[in-house]
């Protein structure tokens, strides 16, 4: 069953400004995933205007840590940082965090340590829900919640219809890995073949459903009526070989949502 985010472990420091006769100004966060040794950063939109005689060296300095850390390895590029920034960049200390998801805890990072961060929903971010939620959101048409909003790529279209979930277990690897978030939109349209689904495998009650990301493959038969046909079968299989496909009678199942992409 996937339903919840599953904990990790990150370290974070704050990128800071130390401008002679100005306050110190928090202009970045930096979290690293050490378990993949990936670098994610959020940097300041405004620069412009707090910092406005240094701004032309900082503002391409995201875009400068995320190229360095992708050739470097983002451990590599935080220790070379943290021996060689002093006087004007200065980073802090390293601080544990928990993790659910990077792209959200580098949010609430931000906010934490820089200020509120703007979010516009269907634009820059979109809701946080448990598969369960999702379900009753979008397939059952119930008045859901988000738990949260989440940012997303920037160059993804997004609609009203998208939402964010954890996807938890290794069957989606090495496309969907175990505890990634994730976007999916909803309803499907036109043929599922071949889609990867958020699927509802439907118990004797609502608390008994199961919830399942997987590739959608059916076998189809014709029916008396004209033009008709039905579902013969259909198998929701996993992405990794170490897992078997999930066969399910078609009056079992319910295809809630399409996954769209990874975001961790």
């Amino acid at each position: 069953m996937y339903d919840g985010p599953v904990p990790r472990h990150g370290e974070y420091v704050i990128l800071e400004v130390h401008a002679p006769s100005a306050p110190i100004l928090s202009i970045g966060v930096l979290l690293l995933d050490p378990s993949s040794g990936r670098l994610h950063v959020r940097m300041r939109d405004d620069l412009a205007a707090l910092a406005p005689t240094e701004c032309g060296v900082l503002e391409p300095l995201a875009a400068d840590l995320v190229a360095r850390a992708e050739e470097m390895g983002g451990e590599r590029l935080l220790t070379w940082l943290e021996n060689t920034l002093s006087n004007v960049l200065q980073l802090t200390d390293r601080a544990a965090v928990a993790v659910d998801s990077f792209t959200r805890v580098l949010d609430r990072l931000y906010t934490q340590h820089l200020g509120k961060l703007k979010v516009l929903p269907f634009k820059t971010h979109l809701p946080l829900y448990s598969l369960r939620a999702a379900a009753g959101r979008f397939g059952a048409e119930q008045v859901v919640e988000p738990e949260d909003w989440v940012r997303v790529p920037e160059g993804l279209r997004l609609t009203e219809a998208m939402f964010v979930a954890h996807v938890l277990g290794r069957s989606m690897e090495p496309r969907i890995p175990d505890g990634s978030l994730n976007v999916f939109r909803a309803p499907v349209t036109g043929s599922r073949q071949g889609r990867i689904v958020l699927a509802e495998l439907l118990g004797e009650t609502a608390d008994t459903a199961r919830y399942t990301v997987k590739k959608y493959t059916s076998a189809k038969r014709a029916t008396e009526e004209e033009n008709g046909w039905e579902h013969k079968r259909i198998t929701l299989l996993p992405l990794n070989p170490e897992f078997d496909p999930i066969r399910v009678e078609p009056g079992r199942v319910r295809v809630i949502a399409e996954w769209v992409c990874a975001l961790d």
